[in-house]
């Protein structure tokens, strides 16, 4: 009998509920609730797509509504484009006769593509709103974006299929030769900092110098990078005041850390009298890609290299002559240092911390292997070391791998370090057992390593285990104290933290 009452129950509310109609729903009365009063779409280029930006938009009344309209201030002719809980409306403008559920809320997604013309010419601030409703139970939160004008580099088009490509070791790659007399750009191998560079593809310079201007900000898009062929040479000389900074073109503060965003800046074997100094270079793969240069040691000078997802700095038989180095975080090792060359660094810090066991701080080697798995080993002339910091989260940190042909040279000199080193495993480690030249672990107190933060506060290690080399001033151009012929290791002068 129980079971018989339960299923005529069921019946019933089986035939009420197929008997309903549909809901029922009031105009809306301007009592909606918003996530924000007003949406700010961070930095965009000139005509280049934003990232999506949400909106919540609540009914915390206890009646199904519907709205009339939805819609942007200015219409089809808005910049903006929104979508309302997934439909469309009126080319992603205006919306007719939303429904929202009692106690509901919706999402509304938020995009601009616009030109700086459009904005605001003393601000250069784009905006509108989102409408909702009409009349007297109209309600409104403001659309606000700064539009940026840029130089854009990319490859031309030579016809309505085909576009301009390198020939990159014999393989075809999306890219384009800079051009002295362009006629948009102008000398496009004198980049300036009136406003940023924003490169599509691999910008390639053949024969000519590329200046760079202190100040200047370069922005690369997925995929691009920079290319220093045969002839040419880099001279990005920025100043204290003045860095020129190398990063991707996502502009918005989420991306600010993210790994792998472009390519590289690749110094190729025919490249000559390269030049770097003040120069910070941010969330590429590979941040400088160096091949043997002419015989002559590249200077890089106060350069910080963050976020790369494959290498900071890799050198492949090259000479470079570093000072006040920093780099930070990378997927295998933030300085490679391979196939031989000749290396010297002062007050210079490599850090990793990457969430690997793998990855290293630093990797010095004479030799590849080639399709045979066989040794190819060539000449390590120096690699000299001198008050740098080599450090990170795992056991070993600096690995030395020595090819077993012993007619080649191996000079390496560590020469008062911090290094972060396991247990002692191979003969050419036997330098970090000498307490009185190498700090082997201990503290180095970095500010904030996730930020890139890496000057020493005053509890590391690191302070005045070093000898004066006349590198007299850090990276940050404090001067560097010299405490009765000592100073600190890497590429800070030690500072008092700031209190919480």
């Amino acid at each position: 009998m129980r079971y018989l009452i339960v299923l005529l129950i069921s019946i019933s509310v089986l035939l009420l509920t197929s008997c309903r109609k549909d809901f029922d729903f009031e105009p809306s009365n301007g009592q909606l609730k918003f996530s924000k009063d007003t949406v700010y779409l961070d930095t965009v280029f000139t005509n280049i797509g934003s990232s999506t930006y949400t909106l919540k938009v609540y009914n915390k009344s206890n009646k199904d509504i519907k709205i009339p309209t939805i819609r942007l201030g200015k219409g089809l002719e808005s910049k903006y484009r929104i979508t309302v809980d997934g439909m469309t409306g009126e080319n992603n403008r205006i919306f007719h006769d939303v429904e929202l559920l009692a106690k509901d809320s919706m999402y509304v997604f938020i995009e601009v593509t616009a030109d700086v013309a459009d904005a605001n010419p003393t601000d250069f601030l784009y905006t509108d709103q989102i409408l909702f409703d009409d009349g007297n139970n109209q309600q409104k939160v403001e659309l606000v974006t700064l539009i940026q004008d840029a130089y854009f580099l990319y490859p031309k088009r030579l016809s309505e299929t085909t576009t301009e490509m390198l020939n990159i070791n014999g393989e075809e790659v999306y890219g384009f030769y800079l051009d002295e007399n362009d006629p948009v750009n102008g000398n496009e191998y004198h980049w300036k900092n009136d406003k940023p560079y924003v490169i599509y593809g691999y910008a390639a310079a053949i024969g000519t110098p590329l200046l760079i201007d202190p100040g200047a900000r370069i922005h690369f898009h997925a995929d691009s990078g920079l290319i220093i062929g045969t002839g040419a040479s880099l001279k990005a000389l920025g100043t204290l005041e003045d860095k020129i900074i190398f990063e991707g073109d996502r502009l918005e503060p989420r991306f600010s850390n993210v790994t792998g965003q472009w390519e590289t800046i690749w110094l190729t074997a025919g490249s000559t009298n390269n030049e770097i100094e003040h120069v910070i270079i941010k969330n590429a793969a590979v941040g400088l890609n160096i091949d043997s240069n002419d015989g002559n040691f590249m200077p890089i000078k106060n350069t910080e290299i963050y976020n790369s997802s494959l290498i900071g700095l890799y050198a492949k038989t090259a000479k470079i002559q570093g000072e006040n180095v920093v780099i930070n975080n990378a997927g295998i090792a933030t300085l490679y240092c391979g196939i031989g060359g000749g290396y010297e660094f002062k007050h210079c810090t490599f850090n990793n911390n990457w969430p690997s066991s793998k990855q290293v701080a630093v990797v010095v080697n004479n030799y590849y292997r080639d399709e045979n798995n066989q040794q190819v080993a060539y000449d390590l002339l120096q690699a000299d070391f001198i008050n740098c910091i080599i450090f990170g989260s795992n056991t070993y940190e600096l690995s030395l791998d020595k090819s077993s042909d012993t007619s080649k040279q191996w000079n390496t000199n560590f020469s008062k370090c911090q290094i972060k080193f396991g247990s002692i495993n191979n003969d050419i480690y036997n330098f970090i057992s000498d307490d009185t030249n190498i700090i082997k672990n201990r503290k180095t107190d970095f500010f904030d390593i996730e930020n890139n933060k890496l000057v020493i506060g005053e509890e590391s290690d690191a302070i005045n285990f070093g000898d004066d080399t006349g590198v007299n001033t850090d990276v940050t151009g404090a001067i560097r104290v010299n405490s009765g012929g000592k100073v600190d290791l890497g590429a800070y002068q030690h500072i008092t933290f700031p209190s919480n």
